[in-house]
């Protein structure tokens, strides 16, 4: 017999709790994975491909006597194209995931959880909405974090040498975010406001379409004052001067001085990569934070 007053509803533990979430969304996590394993094949194929290219096939370096290159110069040709365009390629998925993980976040993870009321029925089963939440956030939020790590640690080792002419100049915006804590970042401000927005407007469609306009404006902010989130370095000399191709210029001039050029220029070195690369995570998980506590205010508020 149950004594008076006890709850009969089944208590579902943690670990419970994060297979349901698992299983709810394993189209996502298969896909996710899938991608994850492709990437990581590709890296490591233009791994193998790195030293080669970046050697420049010097067998094939000399072009033969008559001008015409020749069949071995050709071919050191492709790979070099073969690598940089995948580095390109991976760079570019990367410095891009915060806009499917926000739009999936606000649609699938919650809105649509919140539409159908699936999320409803979860809470008469002992899960709290706070729980409830913290499942939804934390088990994505692992994967994604382990996910695009691997794959930045990949795609750096992938890059070697980082030579420019192959993998890009470190202040390219994709090969920014490619290759630092960032890219993670990203993603969990992506999966932060993709769930808020599914907790406003606790819809499938709109939440996602407002998550993916959130993820746009917050990465394009971003990208377009990176080079203020540090102190950059002033250069001036008499005379004109060229900045090395490592530098991420920010500003030029040229004056003339009492009758003397004088050439000033505002630029980043690249030094400054890790201090680019910290400021900004750490502005991308404030966002996270702020979005996170936000949405478990708000849950709390409109429970009836």
């Amino acid at each position: 017999m149950t004594a008076p007053g006890t709850s009969t509803a089944p208590t579902v533990r943690p670990g419970g709790l994060v297979r349901t979430v698992a299983r709810t969304h394993r189209t996502a996590l298969v896909l996710a994975v899938l991608v994850l394993v492709t990437a990581t094949a590709a890296l490591i194929w233009l791994h193998s491909l790195g030293d080669e290219a970046r050697a420049g096939n010097s067998a094939c370096a000399t072009p033969p006597t008559d001008g015409l290159p020749s069949c071995a110069a050709v071919e050191a040709i492709t790979v070099d194209e073969t690598y940089a365009s995948g580095l390109a390629a991976i760079a570019t998925v990367l410095s891009w995931v915060m806009f499917p993980v926000a739009a999936w976040a606000g649609g699938a993870l919650i809105g649509r959880e919140l539409e159908s009321g699936t999320a409803e029925l979860a809470w008469t089963q002992s899960v709290t909405p706070a729980r409830w939440l913290a499942a939804q956030l934390a088990v994505p939020a692992a994967l994604l974090t382990a996910g695009t790590g691997v794959l930045v640690l990949v795609n750096v080792r992938a890059r070697g040498d980082g030579d420019p002419d192959l993998a890009g100049d470190w202040y390219y915006p994709d090969v920014f975010v490619s290759t630092g804590p960032v890219a993670v970042a990203y993603a969990l401000a992506g999966l932060a406001l993709g769930a808020l927005a599914g907790l406003v407007w606790r819809r499938a469609l709109p939440a996602s379409g407002v998550a993916l306009a959130a993820s746009l404006l917050l990465h394009s902010l971003l990208e377009r004052h990176r080079e203020d989130l540090w102190p950059s370095v002033t250069r001036t000399e008499a005379g004109s001067f060229e900045l090395p191709r490592s530098a991420l210029q920010v500003a030029w001039s040229d004056s003339p001085r009492n009758g003397v050029p004088i050439t000033r220029a505002v630029f980043h070195p690249e030094s400054h990569f890790w201090p680019l690369q910290y400021v900004e995570t750490g502005l991308l998980l404030a966002v996270a934070a702020t979005a996170t506590a936000a949405a478990f205010v708000l849950l709390a508020r409109r429970l009836p």
